[in-house]
This record gives C-alpha cells, sequence and structure tokens, in this order.
C-alpha cells in the first residue's frame, strides 16, 4: 500500500508534465494544496466521480482495495486516505519556532443550501476545516472577495484575487479553499557580501544579469549519471524541511531532464539517503516566481472528467442529491528566495455550482533548474518549480 506522500508525490509529478506543456516559462505550484482542495470535494464524491478522482491524486493507491472502490464505503473504512490527511495536516501545522509553516481548509457555502450534517462534520474532522455561509444568490461579488481576504490573511497577503472577478456568480453554491504558507530560514544563511551580479545563461546564445548568491559548504548532494544532471539539498533551520535543486550538466538540458524525470525518481530523490556529504561551491541565483493556473483542463486530461460535468458529477455524499458539479480549479502561488531563506505561498478552490570529498564539487545554478521544497518528517513535497529566467 502506498502512503499518501508518495500519492502525493506521484500526483505533483503528473501535475508539472501537465503544466510544462503550456507556453510559461517559469512554473510554481503547491501540489498539496491542490491535492488538499480535491479531497475535499473527493468526500462528498460518489460513483464515477469519486473512481476518477481517486485515480487522478493516486488515491486508489492509498485505499483499500475493496469491491466498488470508494463509493461503497463508509467514509472511516475508506482505506484511511482521509485519516492520513487529517495526520498529514496535524503534522505539518505543529507550532515551532524555527520556521513558519501554516496550511488551513475553508468552506465557504451558500447560507439557503444546505448541505449533509455527516458531510460538514468529517470535512471538520479530517481536513481541519470550517464552514462559513455566505450569500452568493445575492452578493456572489461581496462573497467573492470575502474568500479571497480569507486566504490574504492565511498566506501573509502573498496570494491575492485568488478567485478573480466573474469566477463567482449567483449560481455558486460552495467554494472549498486551501492555502499554504511557508517562510524558513536556512540552517546556514548565504553572505550577502558575496552575492555578485552573475549570468544566468537562458539558453546557449542568451544569458541575463541576476544576483547570483554564493556559499561553499557540505551538502547532501549527488550526480545523477543517466539524467545528465546533478542534485543538491539546502536544508532550512532546525532540517525538517529542505530545498531540493536538480541542474542539468548543460546549458540546454533542462527538456531533456524533464523528460527523463518519473514519479519513482521524485520520490527517490525526496529522500536523502541516496546523496552524501559533500563539500560544494554553490551559485544561485536570488528569485521570485508568481503563477496563477486555471486546472480544470489540467485534472481532466488526468482523468477527473465527471466532476466538471452537470449530467455525471456526483455529489451526493455532500448534499444527498446530484446537483453539484465543480465549475472551476483555481490556483495561485508565490515563492522568492534570497540570502536569508525562503517565502513561499500557494492557494487552492473549487468553485461548485448547482448544475564529503577533499576536492569540492560545483553547483552553478546559471542556467534553467528544477527545484522543490519538502517536509522532511512526513517526505512530502510542499512547492514544486522550474526556474528558467530568474
Amino acid at each position: 500500500m502506498t502512503s499518501l506522500s508518495e500519492a502525493n508525490t506521484r500526483f505533483a509529478y503528473d501535475l508539472f508534465q501537465q503544466l510544462r506543456k503550456s507556453e510559461k516559462k517559469n512554473i510554481f505550484y503547491s501540489p498539496l494544496s491542490v491535492s488538499a482542495a480535491i479531497a475535499m470535494t473527493y468526500l462528498g464524491a460518489q460513483g464515477t466521480t469519486a473512481s476518477e478522482i481517486q485515480k487522478a491524486l493516486h488515491f486508489n493507491e492509498v485505499t483499500e482495495k475493496t469491491k466498488g472502490g470508494a463509493t461503497t464505503v463508509p467514509v472511516k473504512k475508506l482505506g484511511n486516505v482521509h485519516q492520513q490527511f487529517q495526520k498529514l495536516l496535524t503534522e505539518l501545522n505543529k507550532p515551532t519556532n524555527a520556521y513558519e509553516l501554516h496550511l488551513a481548509n475553508r468552506l465557504f457555502a451558500e447560507k439557503k443550501f444546505s448541505f449533509l450534517q455527516e458531510y460538514m462534520d468529517n470535512v471538520n474532522t479530517f481536513y481541519l476545516a470550517g464552514m462559513e455561509t455566505v450569500d452568493f444568490v445575492n452578493a456572489a461579488d461581496e462573497s467573492r472577495k470575502k474568500i479571497n481576504s480569507w486566504v490574504e490573511s492565511q498566506t501573509k497577503e502573498k496570494i491575492k484575487n485568488l478567485c478573480p472577478k466573474d469566477s463567482i456568480n449567483s449560481a455558486t453554491v460552495l467554494a472549498l479553499v486551501n492555502a499554504i504558507y511557508f517562510k524558513g530560514q536556512w540552517s546556514e544563511k548565504f553572505n550577502p557580501e558575496l552575492t555578485e551580479q552573475g549570468e544566468f545563461w537562458l539558453n546557449k546564445d542568451t544569458s541575463k544579469p541576476v544576483q547570483m548568491m554564493k556559499k561553499k559548504g557540505l551538502f547532501n548532494f549527488s550526480k545523477l549519471e543517466g539524467m545528465a544532471a546533478k542534485i543538491l539539498e539546502i536544508p532550512y533551520k532546525d532540517n525538517d524541511l529542505s530545498m531540493v535543486l536538480l541542474l542539468p550538466n548543460e546549458i540546454d538540458g533542462l527538456q531533456q531532464l524533464e523528460e527523463k524525470l518519473t514519479a519513482e525518481k521524485l520520490t527517490e530523490w525526496t529522500s536523502s539517503q541516496n546523496k552524501s556529504r559533500t563539500t560544494v561551491a554553490l551559485r544561485l541565483p536570488r528569485f521570485k516566481v508568481e503563477e496563477s493556473y486555471n486546472l480544470q483542463e489540467v485534472m481532466s486530461a488526468l482523468g477527473m472528467v465527471a466532476a466538471f460535468s452537470p449530467r455525471d458529477a456526483d455529489f451526493s455524499g455532500m448534499t444527498g442529491s446530484q446537483e453539484l458539479v465543480v465549475s472551476k480549479i483555481q490556483h495561485k502561488s508565490f515563492v522568492e528566495v534570497t540570502e536569508e531563506g525562503t517565502e513561499a505561498a500557494a492557494a487552492s478552490a473549487i468553485i461548485m455550482c448547482k448544475s564529503a570529498l577533499l576536492f569540492v564539487e560545483t553547483f552553478h545554478c546559471d542556467h534553467p533548474f528544477l527545484f522543490f521544497i519538502k517536509h522532511n518528517t512526513t517526505n512530502s513535497i510542499l512547492f514544486f518549480g522550474r526556474v528558467a529566467s530568474p
């Protein structure tokens, strides 16, 4: 049986392979934020709708194999996907002085629409999500602003306008929202006095000036021989979280690295066991990436189809009848990397409506690279990104 963190890593990989098809150079998103938001809909899904969400998020690899899948099994016996989410969210939200990590869920429901008490109790128990009633029917835009305001407050104002104008209207009956915020200092900070202007090569012919940070020290490091790339892990204070950098050997090697990337390799690289402590001269540009995604097409491509179909959607576990359909999945993200550390945030909204060696290795991130931020204790990828142009 696969753990929830492995399922989420597979989902992180699937999302990346879909998002890299777009024209965007830089990519940044929180697979955990998207997964948690969709999982709250899965809690109330039935039939084909449930089984498609299960497969798209790889929950079918976590749940116990039962005839009829998730649909005929009570929540308490549901192969513990929801219990594992409860444990994961509790673990991630543990108070600590080493860094700020906060993940919150909230449901905004139309005040005149009735939801099953069992669903509301379960979403509160497993996803620590409270429900707030709003007036979508008569005050859709005010309700939208209320949702955006909650997201802003949860992400220290890094994620603004998650739900853009007209994304919510009088037909909306439920918005399931997830917000994640992280701010952590490096275990050993970069010395700002060593930062200098350097070149970042967008391709073999074109470069741009960047502020290049420098540090020489012991890092978990490995050469990925079959991938023509190398991997390096930078720990945050207290070592509970790390940033993992995946750097192609060649300036134009990112596409080949992305094509060779597999979910299994990503799972392997989230583990520190395959890296050795090595003295490395690291160069990493300061960078900031902000992205916004509409994920309906992406999730449909991953097999989550019925949820968007007014004819086929079955969320009767929420209401007792088949009258809800997912109309939008919004996701926004932010990351900034400096000498001090990293600040990152993301939010997702599901809108539902009715119908060591002696020589020194070098690790110069002066050309496009991939990175992810992971929670080491649970082996969970919190954020995933590509820097093609810092």
